[in-house]
């Protein structure tokens, strides 16, 4: 299996499984000198983590970061930094009944057909577990971004239709669900009990903000910054669509609708998300991430096995009624993993950065 690897110059690898030992990550591309806060990186982890509440998997997980290399003194040295986190809650035992079936809505008979094998317990590597291993190395990136003021937001925009009026990123930052609207907080947390009750699961979406961008970050054609935003995106496990700015929106308005127009004091709106030519312009960039319900429901369902044969699919284990809640985390942490690329991508645009290493 490749493609295990993000990132241009600022580039993660990740590597384990839901039940395996442990899951982690290289971090490559950091310069050398950033302080690295340990405590830093687990308040990020501690975020994601599951077992916190009712509105999350049952699966309890300590989540404890141990780098390996990479930093000495609590400085970054310029090497790959390795992030380790162990597995200590797994129960594989819940998947045995399901071992030679294909769970409706997982990626089980992709992986099936496509290696010829697959890691039944958990999803192995198609399971969200893997994205602990993501927000570990995303909190090395926001410690780069805030040396330059870079900061990077989420929270729950939507619990199925309802949908945050009034966004408070930082009532999020203390909401159980991390929602941006105090006013619906229950009224989500209520949609998410209801399905759980009903031994189902519900969708909804992340809505993320990079604040203080400079202008002049993304490489066209091919390394747009929303096309990197929205790539980033697509490679969290759930989700189904990525929107920039206005979105969707954007395609029922008029041109005169739709334009941000400018003054000497800057731009009049924000229809674009922060993003002109795949290139930030400055204003703050803004995405909703939008994630399917989860696939793991405790509700019988037809499928079938490896072999074939038609059958029934009925789960045990702990899941997610919503996995969005926690994907907000994820979705921050890839837009924060995609800001740092094209930062240090951006390094050597222009012969005056160059110039600056050598008047050191």
């Amino acid at each position: 299996m490749g493609f295990n690897s993000f990132g241009n110059i600022f580039s993660i690898t990740t590597f384990g499984e839901s039940h395996g030992k442990a899951v982690g990550c290289v971090v490559d591309g950091i310069p050398a000198g950033i302080k690295i806060d340990e405590e830093f990186i687990q308040n990020e982890l501690d975020r994601r983590k599951p077992g916190k509440s009712k509105y999350e998997t049952p699966r309890k997980e300590d989540d404890r970061v141990n780098i390996l290399s990479g930093v000495f003194e609590g400085i970054s040295t310029g090497t790959p930094i390795a992030l380790m986190i162990e597995n200590k809650s797994q129960k594989s035992k819940d998947y045995s009944n399901i071992k030679d079936l294909f769970r409706p809505g997982h990626a089980d008979m992709t992986y099936h057909y496509k290696y010829g094998i697959r890691d039944y317990r958990g999803g192995g590597r198609s399971s969200a577990r893997e994205t602990a291993a993501r927000v570990a190395a995303s909190a090395i990136a926001k410690l780069l971004l805030k040396e330059v003021g870079i900061d990077v937001r989420s929270g729950i925009y939507a619990i199925g239709d309802i949908e945050a009026k009034d966004i408070d990123f930082e009532y999020a930052k203390q909401s159980i669900i991390y929602a941006l609207d105090r006013n619906i907080e229950n009224e989500q947390k209520s949609e998410i009990e209801k399905a759980r009750n009903n031994h189902d699961s519900i969708g909804g979406v992340a809505l993320v903000k990079l604040c203080n961008v400079p202008i002049g970050l993304g490489e066209p054609i091919y390394e747009k910054f929303d096309a990197s935003l929205a790539n980033a995106m697509m490679s969290i496990n759930g989700v189904k669509a990525v929107e920039i700015g206005d979105g969707f929106n954007s395609a029922k308005l008029s041109g005169s609708q739709n334009n941000d127009e400018i003054t000497k004091k800057g731009f009049l709106s924000n229809h674009s998300g922060g993003i002109l030519g795949g290139i930030s312009n400055g204003d703050d960039i803004v995405l909703k991430v939008h994630f399917k319900p989860t696939p793991s429901i405790f509700k019988p369902q037809k499928t079938i096995d490896v072999n074939g044969n038609e059958t029934i699919c009925e789960l045990k284990g702990r899941h997610d009624p919503c996995i969005a809640t926690r994907g907000s985390v994820v979705a921050e942490a890839m837009a924060a993993l995609v800001c740092a690329d094209m930062l240090l991508l951006n390094m050597t645009r222009r012969v005056e950065n160059i110039k600056k290493v050598y008047e050191r």
